[in-house]
């Protein structure tokens, strides 16, 4: 008796898959800004080593406390700038790609119902003075 005949009193319907794959809850960050994100996560993990053996070699009285608390100093600051790329890549992005124009269905049937409207009666143009003044121009 072989190992796959032990099996065959399984049903097949009852077969279920190993894993169902579920859609995500959120979307995936844009390239660049998950570039930014992962090198700022980086540059804060070294930041917070270099803070600890700060500590460590500040209390132990070590000669290296000194130089160790200005890198850590000097880290800081570049980890603020780490976390304002990533912000400000996320702004840019969502600026140049993350608009996307779609008139909601109130709007679109508005417009439908604007255009058979102008269909039956011609369209008329109004003179510039019930406009308005141009833009830019004084008051």
């Amino acid at each position: 008796m072989d190992a796959m005949d032990k099996d065959r009193d399984i049903p097949a319907h009852g077969a279920r898959p190993l894993w169902t794959e579920e859609p995500a809850r959120r979307r995936r960050l844009p390239d660049p800004v998950r570039a930014a994100a992962v090198r700022a996560v980086i540059i804060i993990a070294v930041t917070l080593v270099q803070t600890m053996v700060a500590l460590l070699c500040t209390l132990a009285g070590s000669w290296s406390a000194f130089p160790t608390v200005l890198a850590t100093v000097a880290s800081t600051v570049v980890a603020t700038w780490g976390v304002l790329d990533v912000w400000v890549t996320r702004q840019v992005w969502r600026q140049r790609y993350g608009v996307v124009s779609r008139p909601s269905s109130t709007a679109r049937e508005l417009r439908r119902q604007r255009r058979r409207a102008g269909e039956a009666e011609p369209v008329t143009s109004r003179p510039a003075a019930e406009h308005g003044p141009a833009r830019g121009a004084a008051a």
